[in-house]
């Protein structure tokens, strides 16, 4: 949610009334309690300081008869004249609640809070309350509680921003933080306008935003192309054809994909269009500026007093600064349950709104295992690499003199607009002198594997990657097999099917952007049998993500997890 300009506060003869959110270049939605009898109402956008307010009219109302319990509290706002403003985007119906709490994000304007304020919730359970709200929780007990001012403010997931609700009502005294949402799918209801806004779940959240920013980014800068032309190319045959009437902006045709296109194909599609429009931009996929990562990091390493034993420690990093966190012995039967209590945990160092990262530092014996695929919670099975952005890392790599060749390389990797694969191939691998050659190069990125490190014929090749070293490795656990020279580039060889999905996947991501993209891999993955990123592994390592782990050794020495 960082800088959503989209957030509005709402006032009725110049006194504010409550909060709203722009889902269109001209239209704004809030309560229908927010706007009283309609008569003289504005529109500001605080998160653009100096635009002026903007006078707005009702045209179009829920029905809500005045009661605190009544239903329909709706009202669709027409602003006097179009903002050039990013539309809030919204989330699938189902994004707000799962089997793990998804943190919930509220802009409201409370009194004493005119510039605005945050407020940390989440959905209590997914039963709609007399078919119209959800029962929203305080994230924290000693939160920010909603009061009035937050009325008609979107409630957004605090990882991707996207709005899966409005503020409706809050519990009516300080000392209960609850509250109540109208969902998007109750929303549009009462507004059918807003179900051609809401996305199928069938999209992963990368994608989405990926999309979105594009357009976004299409729109600044002027882009001229045809919405109808551009939707055609990317269309999978039985994708539906576009309107009759075509699409009156690329927001229109890239709003067409994400909430009109469903089942497996659509997937393709949303990546084509936004390759498309990447191209008509000659920019790179995502923005260049690098993610705000907040890393977990999760030390595991050989105990010394056992094989049945596992030494965990686990810290979080935020503003330059490490948090211990906890550290132990743990027997190998409870160590999953010990590293996702820690974890959660760790959540409560991150620095708000910084995209978090989970990185594993594992002996290099155990760089394969599948951390990626450890539960999320105790009553969600749901993957941990298909939650967060998760990562590998050699734990020998800490060292200080690795550390700072890796920074001079993440240096350099930060103005390449996409990650450059080197492939060693399953069978007939090159010698591995040539390969750290040819790792030192300036341009030299990610070193692709198509079999898992554990396999003889190009373990030396992997240890030569990690050494070298490479800023980024990938490999697939479940690659090629067999490993032999006569594999290598045969049809139907796993490992160079692998790799050849790899490149044309990452090719357009620049290098920081990697643990994201993986993400989603992950998740299509995770969704889709036999899908060929099933048992991907990524080692990055950007060491300035990090602080020292000497110094912090060192001004932690005397502390009980130190």
């Amino acid at each position: 949610m960082n800088s959503a300009e989209w957030h509005a506060r709402i006032a009725l003869r110049g006194r504010v009334t409550g909060a709203g959110f722009l889902v269109a270049p001209g239209t704004v939605l809030t309560c229908a309690h927010v706007v009283g009898d309609g008569e003289d109402l504005t529109v500001t956008f605080t998160e653009r300081p100096g635009t002026p307010a903007v006078p707005a009219r009702v045209v179009a109302h829920g029905g809500w008869a005045g009661g605190a319990t009544d239903l329909g509290d709706l009202a669709v706002l027409e602003l006097d004249g179009e903002m050039s403003i990013a539309p809030a985007a919204l989330a699938p119906v189902d994004a707000a609640h799962g089997t793990a709490p998804r943190k919930l994000v509220v802009y409201g304007f409370p009194a004493g809070f005119d510039e605005g304020t945050l407020a940390e919730y989440r959905v209590t359970a997914p039963q709609l309350i007399k078919r119209e709200w959800i029962q929203l929780e305080a994230w924290h007990p000693g939160g920010q509680p909603l009061a009035p001012g937050f009325s008609g403010a979107a409630v957004a997931l605090a990882d991707t921003g996207e709005v899966v609700g409005m503020v409706t009502a809050a519990a009516g005294t300080g000392d209960v933080r609850t509250g109540r949402m109208m969902p998007t799918q109750v929303m549009a209801r009462y507004w059918p306008g807003l179900e051609s806004l809401v996305p199928t779940s069938g999209h992963a959240s990368a994608d989405r935003a990926r999309l979105r920013a594009l357009v976004e980014k299409a729109a600044r800068a002027g882009v001229d192309c045809d919405p109808v032309r551009l939707y055609t190319a990317a269309a999978d045959p039985f994708d539906p054809p576009p309107p009759e009437e075509g699409f009156d902006s690329l927001w229109s045709a890239a709003l067409f994909v994400l909430c009109e296109l469903d089942g497996p194909g659509a997937a393709r599609t949303v990546a084509r269009f936004a390759d498309r429009l990447q191209a008509l931009l000659h920019t790179p996929a995502v923005e260049p500026s690098a993610p705000d990562w907040s890393p977990i990091l999760v030390e595991l390493g050989h105990s010394g007093a056992g094989d049945g034993l596992v030494r965990v420690e686990v810290s979080a990093y935020s503003g330059g600064r490490r948090h211990p966190v906890d550290s132990g012995t743990v027997e190998q039967h409870r160590l999953h349950a010990y590293v996702r209590d820690r974890i959660e945990a760790a959540f409560r160092y991150l620095t708000p709104g910084a995209d978090e990262l989970v990185a594993f530092a594992l002996p290099r014996d155990w760089l394969d295992w599948p951390v990626d695929r450890w539960e999320s919670a105790p009553d969600d099975p749901t993957p941990l690499g298909c939650v967060y952005p998760l990562v590998v890392t050699d734990h020998a790599r800490r060292k200080a003199s690795t550390r700072h060749v890796l920074t001079r390389a993440w240096k350099r990797l930060d103005a390449l607009p996409g990650a450059r694969l080197h492939r060693v191939e399953c069978g007939g691998p090159e010698e591995p002198g040539r390969l750290r050659m040819r790792l030192r190069r300036p341009d030299a990125c990610l070193a692709g594997f198509g079999t898992a490190p554990a396999a003889s014929r190009t373990r030396p090749q992997f240890d030569v990657s990690l050494t070298a070293p490479a800023p980024v490795i990938v490999w697939s656990r479940g690659g090629c097999g067999s490993g032999q020279e006569e594999c290598a580039g045969a049809d139907g060889c796993t490992g160079k099917a692998f790799l050849d999905a790899l490149d044309a996947c990452v090719a357009g991501t620049p290098p920081a952007e990697l643990p994201r993209r993986i993400l989603a891999l992950r998740e299509e993955a995770d969704a889709e049998e036999d899908h060929w990123a099933g048992g991907i592994q990524l080692l990055w390592d950007d060491p300035r993500v990090f602080a020292d782990p000497h110094a912090v050794a060192a001004a932690h020495a005397g502390s009980p997890v130190a």
